[in-house]
This record gives structure tokens, sequence and C-alpha cells, in this order.
């Protein structure tokens, strides 16, 4: 298939069988799954295999995946939705599942005839992207090869492929970081995922030994960042347009909402079973008013998300700076609220709340490791923001 015959096609391309409404209503009812499998994901330190098969059958990770190949080709509002929904069961399934959502999205910015390759038999593929430039790349015929130990790789216990980013020295002496695409049998998994937040996310270390990257599988950041990709070109959907570092933040950001909103869901239910007891296990007005002033910042934090993505989806790459500064500082933001929803319940929650198995507990350590992730860094957020705000450019790529 030609790039003018997916240029041609993709307009009147068939629209999927499965609608926005029914993929987020299955995505409400795995919530459920999730929740019902996260003990025994954490104590695995990985998703469950259940859940893996679960959300394939229900078309989770063709969300994002162009019609062409199969897939749902739905934007960032159904991808929000979505995600928010199973991240009210489990953050860290939740989280690997949001990434391999935005990993098939970032396969779809990648030259035409590697989509045509990866895409030939499932209009999806299960990849961790580690995002860090850690390995050494050397320049060969026909490609590269490609060496080193990448962290953070969220989603190898169950991929298909692998996206570890490298910096690559151009020819006018340019240093850039891009990701490059191979195959999860040419890479060595070291299991170093010892961790106390988070851990269902199986996210261990990723060794590449002298791999060959074929030409045509690379993409540079800087065209990520700004939505200029060879994927832009290809598809007509502005989907394929978007800037790469709000959708990755995003991803990243929907497990605090959604575990804050389960931490609010589950002090209400405690609440009311402590009513029907009666006798000494009264609820006093301090509980009333923790709940109402939770339960009123979950949906600011809710609101601001969704504006967030409507301003995504309405600007697209032509985003300014100041724009795509905001945009940071706000997912910061509100992972950062997230946060302090969680500790603001489960201070009053009681001491039940931290046995391991308690979902209220494991809410509070998964979220205060998301909060870790150097994209929701507040106080660096805030400075480029206030930079951008004043007309001052200070260096740095995660905007």
């Amino acid at each position: 298939m030609t790039a003018e015959t997916l240029a041609r096609e993709a307009p009147g391309a068939k629209a999927p069988a499965t609608t926005k409404e029914e993929l987020v209503e299955r995505a409400k009812r795995l919530s459920a799954l999730l929740a019902a499998e996260a003990r025994e994901a954490e104590a695995l330190r990985r998703p469950t295999d259940t859940v893996i098969r679960a959300l394939e059958e229900a078309e989770i990770f063709k969300l994002m995946a162009p019609r062409v190949y199969g897939g749902l080709e739905f934007d960032l509002d159904t991808f929000f939705e979505v995600g928010l929904a199973l991240s009210e069961g489990d953050a860290s399934m939740a989280w690997v599942a949001n990434f391999y959502i935005e990993h098939v999205w970032i396969f779809c910015l990648f030259p035409r005839a590697f989509q045509e390759e990866l895409f030939a038999s499932r209009s999806y593929a299960l990849a961790p992207a580690m995002l860090s430039p850690t390995g050494q790349v050397t320049r060969v015929e026909g490609g590269y090869r490609l060496n080193g130990r990448w962290s953070w790789s969220t989603g190898i216990m169950h991929a298909d492929w692998v996206l570890p980013a490298a910096i690559v020295t151009r020819e006018d002496g340019k240093r850039v970081p891009m990701f490059f695409a191979l195959p999860r049998s040419e890479v060595r998994v070291e299991d170093t995922w010892f961790v106390d937040g988070m851990q269902a996310t199986g996210s261990n270390d990723v060794l590449i030994e002298d791999a060959f990257i074929p030409d045509g599988r690379m993409l540079s950041f800087p065209d990520m960042i700004e939505g200029n990709t060879p994927g832009a070109s290809l598809h007509p959907n502005p989907l394929y347009r978007t800037p790469m570092l709000p959708t990755l933040g995003l991803a990243a950001a929907m497990p605090a909402l959604g575990q804050a909103r389960n931490s609010v869901r589950l002090f209400k239910e405690r609440l009311l079973a402590r009513k029907a007891e009666g006798g000494t296990r009264r609820v006093g007005t301090a509980s009333y008013m923790r709940l109402a002033r939770a339960e009123v910042q979950v949906e600011q934090i809710y609101l601001l998300l969704r504006h967030l993505v409507e301003d995504v989806m309405r600007l697209r790459n032509d985003a300014t700076r100041v724009d795509r500064t905001r945009w940071a500082t706000q997912l910061a933001h509100a992972v950062d609220q997230s946060k302090s929803v969680i500790a603001y319940v489960c201070e009053a929650a009681g001491a039940s709340g931290h046995f391991q198995d308690s979902p209220l507990g494991r809410a509070a350590r998964d979220v205060n490791t998301v909060g870790a992730h150097i994209v929701f860094d507040l106080d660096a957020r805030l400075e480029l923001h206030g930079a951008a705000l004043l007309g001052e450019e200070i260096p740095g790529i995660l905007v």
C-alpha cells in the first residue's frame, strides 16, 4: 500500500464497528477486573495475563491505530475517558494499558514502510518506549547499531516490540534524540523492578547488544514534539499531528486522577458502612467535610484535564511554546493535586489503610511514585511556563 493510496483511502475508510461510547463502557467494566487483579499483579510485579488478554479482547489497544490498518482511530477525548476508567481500577495496570495505547500512536508516526510491516498482521503492537536516551548508537551501512541499557521500560513484560531512545549525531554535527524500533526478541530483560509503588507495571531494565536497526525504523524527538512526523503527512486525521509530550503526559496523569477518584469513592463507602453500623463508629461532621472537599477537588482535576484535552485537540501542532508549557504545567499540577487528595483521604480513613492489600494504601504508594516521573516535576514545569509567559526561553525538551 503506497502513501498515495493511504491518503486517498483514509478519509473514506470504513467506520469501526465499535463506537466511542462502546469502548468507554468496556473500559468501565474492565475497571472492576483491574481492581480484582491488583493484589496479585502487585505480588507478581507485572500486569496479570488475565488483564492483558481482557484488554486485547475489548479492543482497547486499537484505540489510536488508523482505520486503514484495522484500528479504531479515536482521538484524545476517547483516550482520556477510556484511560481514566481503567485507572479507577488500578494505577499500575492502567499505566501499562495507557502507554500501550500511546505507543501504538507513536508507531503511527514512523515512516510508511515500517508501518505497513508492523501492522501487516495486527492493528496494534505492544511496546515499551524508553524515553531517556541512555544507549549508544553507531551509523552503519543501511541503518544503525544500538547498544546499551534502558530503565523504566513500562510494558516490557507483554511486549512484541521495544522503542528505546538514543542520541544520533547528524552530518551537520547536531545531536538529535530519536526512538528506534526493534522486535522484543532482540533484547534482553533484566529483573530490576523492586520498588515501593507502581509495582505491577513490571518496568524492568532492557539490555541491547549490537542490534541492527535498518533505516526507516527511527523517529526524531523534535519532529514528535512539533507534531511534524512522517505519520503526520501519511495519515490525514489530525490526531497524528498532535505533539508527543501532552499525549505522553496525559497517559501518565490519568492513573493519578483515576486513583484519586477511587479513593474518594472508597472513603465514602467506609463512611456509609460506619453510619449503618451506628454505635461507637458514628460518623462525625469532620468526616463529612473531608469527603466533600475531596470530592470537589477531584472534580476540579477532572475538569482541568478535560479542558487540556480539548485545547490540545483544537491546536495540535499549531500550539505556541506558551501553549505547550501551559499543558505541561497543568499535567504536573493535576498529578500533584491527585496526590494531595489521596493523602487527605488516607489520613482520615484510619490505620486499616496501611495493610498491604488495602486499595487506599496501594493508591497512595502508586500515585506518589507516579508523581516522581520527570514530566511531573512541578517546580521545573512552573519555571518553564513562567519564562514562556514572559517571552523568555529556558532550554528544555519536555514541553
